[in-house]
């Protein structure tokens, strides 16, 4: 918010692009958006359900660790919780006295090589995030890895969810719950392909290049070769 009346003395000349409908400033004029892209070869599908629910992200209260251990205890399925602490006390205090190595594992944060796997091995991945997030790339790559995610509605979860198509977005822990019992309804296949195309990297590359071409006009510039 600090920075925003910066960026609003540049409303007439600047040429502003957000990352999801959910992260525009109403102060500010933006010219498009263009959801992130990822690099879909690296992701891939499993057959069958998994039998783990998985967190996947920063260890703090905005990001609902504690929900997801909540919601994974309420539905009877293990969780498996991946990422950094970002914040100490929150995983000292609440947490890691809920970790026991067998319905509730946490194992840090995980490397390329550890990721894809990790994802397509899930039932699900539980994102009850307390905040507007304005993206997560977390969300999108567990789609392209077949696998559903629960999500709470804030922020750009609705642009990224199809709701009963890649994952379910709620609003209590019934509903919650409710969602990881749909969620092994859901073909790890239709899940990807929901993203393939939505999500990918080179279809943000073309979009980004069509911003170009439209600034140029505006200006009466050369196109791009």
């Amino acid at each position: 918010e600090r920075i925003v009346p910066v960026y609003k003395k540049y409303n007439a000349t600047g040429y502003y692009v957000a990352i999801s409908d959910a992260d525009r400033h109403p102060d500010l004029e933006y010219f498009a958006t263009i959801h992130h892209g990822i690099e879909m070869d690296a992701f891939a599908a499993e057959p069958g359900a998994g039998d783990y629910l998985l967190y996947f992200g920063r260890i703090h209260p905005h990001k609902g660790t504690v929900e997801a251990i909540d919601v994974a205890e309420r539905s009877g399925l293990p969780l498996v919780i991946a990422g950094i602490i970002q914040d100490e006390d929150y995983f000292e205090q609440q947490v890691k006295p809920r970790i026991d190595d067998d319905r509730v594992r946490f194992i840090g944060p995980v490397g390329p090589d550890e990721r894809g796997p990790l994802l397509s091995g899930a039932r699900a991945l539980l994102h009850l995030i307390n905040f507007d997030e304005p993206f997560g790339f977390s969300v999108v790559e567990a789609m392209a890895s077949g696998t559903p995610v629960i999500a709470h509605e804030r922020g750009s979860m609705g642009e990224l969810i199809e709701e009963g198509v890649n994952g379910f977005l709620v609003g209590s822990y019934d509903e919650a719950s409710a969602a990881v019992r749909s969620s092994a309804e859901l073909d790890g296949s239709a899940v990807r392909a929901s993203v393939e195309y939505r999500f990918d990297v080179g279809r943000m590359a073309d979009e980004y290049i069509n911003v170009y071409h439209r600034v140029l006009d505006v200006h009466g510039t050369s196109t791009i070769s």
